[in-house]
């Protein structure tokens, strides 16, 4: 029904802009309300533009597949190789292994690993190989902490029995002082927590995970689709402008994930650990329970089960730490870049560096070679199929055909003109407007859909107010990743909420604080470090290029 219902747009209008803002409509509603899955709904302008004569088919098709795809398939190669040689998990369990068993130091040394982890997976993919270990700790913590209890009301039940033995008789007036035992919560006979404050610790933990794998994503151009969607629609919407690419994105996201890591890590402390910090961030080995010392001990038993470093994982190392160089040394910026040392400039890219790599786990051989056994490579087609998002890379597809026919259309040019009022407010106020309006619909909506709807609007906006469009896009972009408040927000939060330590009252309460949190944290960075990175106070001539082309 929402296409019929929506018929009368075109029809009554018949012009390309009402029939680009038919197809547009139609996309957001299925993409919001996620009736079909969101890569069919990423299909819609595939054939609605060529019926409305917006685009072309083939113009709509060269839409689908662009550099970031090649940027994406590259990075889930090395991904892949990850994941299948335990990489990831040696790289886990040694950074909490470092942080301790306190639950503080405990939850924040989680929260370190998923960051690092996130800025090279997908956020879905280090939540769930995260979690495992997490659930692991978590079970050896309220297993020791029913014997604990078991243990302190035995010793009491034998000590008062070995007194009243040893003292038959005793005067009324003078009653035997018999030591209490320490003071401890009593076990919940009606929970799977011994104590509220277990409960408790799994509850921070379990969330920290999920807030931890979202700020990782923020850092890398590649750590999370949404990023991938801004920069290849930037890219397509002004081509003159250099400014986006993997070296400058780190420099201004990463201080961003740092300040969000301390806020959050003491947001969620002070919410369900209180705000004794000394007591559970101590490193002092006198101050170490029973407890955290078992605990210790299975994430020491679980490292060692994973025996001594082996040759793929030392291949795989060399790959990550020699793709990450070569993403940073391409065009740092300060200085010349390893593409000055080609004649032709400009035919190198992210991906370039991306797909080389990807390639090459295809070919090297995963071990030694023996006479009698075949080669095995790296990784095998079979492991990238696993692990690639072709939903995701269509769903792209599909936001950068809908930003093609808009452009093309003149719709972005008519939304920018209906936005005229507001151009008496100043650019901190479009971009936090624009921020919250965008970390409030991500709540309920997929994240990619939400910011693909949103960027050609705010580029239309930011070229109408005469703002540097990156003022209002870069914030957006990583607003639209504070969608936890909600299962629903993200899968990160989903499979954090499946294992059942958390309550929906839990997120929204925790969740609403790392929102605000974030959208603080964004805005400092891009009134701050941010102007003189992007040159953010002048209007640049870049971003009349879509208007001089409109125009023509």
């Amino acid at each position: 029904m929402i296409p019929l219902s929506l018929l009368p747009l075109p029809l009554i209008h018949p012009c390309s802009e009402s029939s680009c803002a038919y197809v547009l409509i139609v996309t957001a509603v299925y993409w919001v309300s996620e009736a079909v899955p969101l890569g069919a709904a990423a299909l819609v302008p595939a054939f609605l533009y060529p019926l409305f004569g917006v685009l072309k088919s083939s113009e709509v098709a060269s839409e689908y597949f662009k550099d970031t795809t090649l940027l994406l398939m590259g990075v889930i190669c090395l991904a892949a190789s990850i994941e299948k040689w335990n990489l990831h998990k040696r790289i886990a369990l040694r950074m909490v292994m470092i942080a301790g068993a306190k639950p503080g130091m405990l939850v924040l040394g989680f929260m370190c690993c998923t960051v690092f982890l996130s800025m090279w997976l997908s956020n879905t993919s280090t939540t769930a190989m995260v979690m495992p270990i997490a659930e692991a700790v978590l079970q050896q913590l309220i297993c020791t902490g029913i014997a604990d209890s078991l243990e302190d009301s035995l010793t009491h039940n034998l000590l008062l029995t070995f007194l009243k033995s040893f003292f038959p008789i005793v005067p009324k007036q003078a009653p035997i002082s018999i030591p209490a035992p320490p003071k401890k919560p009593k076990i919940r006979r009606d929970s799977l927590y011994p104590t509220k404050r277990d409960h408790m610790i799994c509850k921070c933990l379990s969330l920290s995970i999920t807030y931890a794998a979202t700020i990782g994503g923020l850092i890398t151009i590649t750590g999370t689709s949404t990023n991938l969607i801004f920069a290849e629609q930037f890219n397509n919407r002004y081509p003159e402008a250099k400014v986006i690419n993997f070296g400058t994105w780190f420099i201004f996201s990463l201080p961003i994930a740092l300040i969000m890591l301390m806020l959050t890590w003491i947001w969620l402390h002070c919410l369900f650990l209180g705000c004794n910090f000394r007591e559970t961030c101590s490193l002092s080995k006198k101050r170490k329970t029973r407890r955290e010392i078992l605990s210790e001990k299975r994430i020491h038993e679980e490292y060692h089960k994973l025996g001594p470093i082996s040759y793929p994982e030392v291949v795989t190392g060399i790959f990550f730490i020699l793709m990450t160089v070569l993403w940073f040394t391409r065009e740092p910026g300060f200085v010349p870049g390893w593409t000055t040392l080609f004649e032709k400039k400009g035919y190198r890219t992210d991906a370039t560096v991306s797909v080389l790599l990807g390639f090459l786990l295809f070919l090297i051989p995963a071990r030694k070679p023996w006479p009698s056994d075949p080669l095995a490579p790296m990784i095998t087609w079979k492991d990238f199929q696993r692990l690639m998002p072709w939903e995701i890379v269509i769903l792209v597809g599909g936001g950068y055909a809908l930003a093609a026919g808009c452009k093309v259309s003149g719709l972005s040019m008519w939304i920018g003109r209906q936005l005229e009022p507001m151009s008496g407010l100043p650019p901190w106020a479009v971009t936090l407007l624009a921020c919250l309006l965008v970390s409030a619909v991500t709540e309920f909506a997929s994240n990619p859909a939400t910011l693909t709807v949103f960027l050609p609007i705010l580029s239309a906006l930011s070229e109408t107010l005469h703002i540097n469009p990156l003022h209002t896009l870069i914030p957006a972009t990583m607003c639209v990743s504070f969608g936890v408040m909600l299962p629903v927000g993200n899968p990160p939060n989903a499979i954090v909420f499946s294992y059942g330590h958390v309550q929906i009252s839990d997120m929204v309460k925790a969740g609403f604080g790392v929102n605000l949190i974030g959208v603080f944290v964004v805005m400092l960075a891009i009134m701050t470090w941010g102007e003189p990175l992007f040159h953010l106070s002048e209007f640049p001539t870049w971003a009349l290029m879509p208007n001089v082309t409109g125009s023509l």
